[in-house]
């Protein structure tokens, strides 16, 4: 028998002494069903209930996790959660209120990808001192500073996902920083081919291929799903994009360190201290560092180990293993109150968006990955002063002047839907960051 190592040893211990870690689970789509699959196949957390719109979806992703017919079950309120969790079954349930009102969830991971729908679940996790664990970046750039204030009013913890990009990149980063090394940049390969212009009518059969929702899969073509990851890196460390969009070079894994550099060390980056991303082999999917170790002598040995040649060195994580790592986060919430991954309590970088098409006046917006928009990140000064409408706000804001395709949506050439609740919380976090302007 291998002995328990590590973190997989604390959760046993955890175990032992209190129980398994109850999830609470928002959304069973291909993240979703992921997360109930992987936490059948873990020691010390369970799945206590999925919502989600219609319990199709739970119900096979339960069946797939091995589960035996009959152990989901459907029920709409609170305390039926709360029996079904008791009799040792998984509740599926239509009521997020009611998820986030159970007495035996510990903590709600959101697998939704919906700006709206994160922030309203995010504030009834908060709100039934519940712990939340964010699967969910899009909402997270959006209004992801003023959850965690919020979170940390209530004595709970708002976190990202492991597994996702942005919490992969700052474990990188941490590892770096407890060294002493400078960080010159960090980021991630990008894993799907780059096009700006893709719709998703161009690819469902790829979609269905893949098991993916066609609009999903064109979030991560066009390029926007890598500018809001980027923004929450930002967001997370105050690294900032060098130029609004970034550079996205080609930079391989062999050379990544010596192209995502500063100019003075002969790379492309007008300073230290960014967010990017590359193109090139061997990157992807997995995340980076570029790291400059401050004395001649660590440069040395990391050259004579092979790291690069230097001055500057990229380090790799050369996997992400997505929703298959949110167990981890929520499990660390449960156990340490402490978070993978929370914005810091400062603006940093902003995720705006361009039109990918002609935008016309009267017309009201569809969603991240369809056919009107694509993510941008920029710095949030640059952001603010261009007016950027934020991405996680384009979904039904109305256009109110004419938008040119690769021009920049504003908040003067469209309006956002007032009654949504993620825009009035962004309307809060916007006013609150006034003090940084002063």
């Amino acid at each position: 028998m291998i002995e328990r190592v590590g973190f997989a040893a604390e959760l046993a211990a955890y175990t032992d002494r209190h129980g398994p870690v109850t999830i609470g689970l928002a959304g069973a789509g291909q993240m979703g069903t992921d997360i109930v699959v992987q936490v059948a196949l873990m020691a010390g957390v369970r799945i206590g209930a999925v919502a989600a719109n219609s319990p199709t979806r739970p119900m096979a992703a339960i069946a797939m996790a091995g589960h035996d017919a009959g152990h989901g079950a459907i029920v709409s309120s609170a305390a039926a959660i709360d029996s079904a969790i008791e009799a040792g079954r998984i509740a599926v349930t239509d009521d997020l209120g009611a998820l986030c009102a159970s007495g035996h969830i510990d903590v709600i991971v959101d697998a939704t990808g919906s700006p709206e729908i994160g922030t309203f679940l995010a504030m009834e996790a908060i709100r039934n001192g519940k712990h939340i664990v964010m699967l969910n970046v899009e909402a997270d750039i959006t209004v992801g500073r003023l959850l965690a204030r919020k979170a940390r009013e209530a004595g709970v913890v708002y976190t990202g996902s492991a597994g996702d990009e942005p919490a992969a990149t700052l474990e990188l980063i941490g590892f770096a920083q407890s060294l002493g090394m400078e960080i010159i940049a960090a980021g991630k390969g990008k894993n799907n081919p780059l096009r700006h212009s893709a719709v998703p009518e161009e690819f469902e059969e790829e979609a269905r291929a893949r098991d993916m929702n066609a609009r999903m899969l064109v979030e991560f073509i066009d390029g926007s799903k890598t500018m809001v990851e980027m923004t929450a890196i930002a967001n997370c460390t105050g690294l900032k994009p060098d130029v609004p969009g970034m550079h996205g070079p080609e930079a391989t894994a062999a050379n990544l360190g010596q192209i995502l550099c500063t100019q003075e060390d002969g790379g492309i980056l007008s300073q230290s201290g960014c967010v990017d991303y590359t193109i090139g082999k061997g990157v992807a999917p997995g995340v980076f560092c570029i790291v400059k170790p401050r004395h001649p002598r660590a440069i040395d040995r990391m050259a004579d180990l092979k790291v690069g040649p230097g001055p500057c060195f990229g380090l790799i994580r050369p996997f992400h293993l997505t929703s298959l790592e949110t167990p981890l986060s929520a499990a660390r919430a449960v156990m340490y109150r402490r978070p993978d991954m929370v914005p810091i309590d400062r603006p940093v970088a902003e995720c705006g968006a361009v039109a990918k098409r002609r935008l016309m006046p009267g017309e009201t917006l569809g969603r991240i990955g369809q056919s009107d928009y694509r993510g941008y990140a920029m710095t949030w000064a640059d952001g603010r002063a261009r007016r950027a409408l934020p991405l996680g706000l384009a979904e039904k804001s109305r256009v109110t002047a004419v938008v040119e395709p690769g021009d920049l949506l504003t908040h003067d050439n469209c309006t956002a839907d007032s009654g949504l609740l993620v825009t009035r919380m962004r309307a809060e976090l916007d006013a609150s960051d006034q003090q940084f302007l002063d």
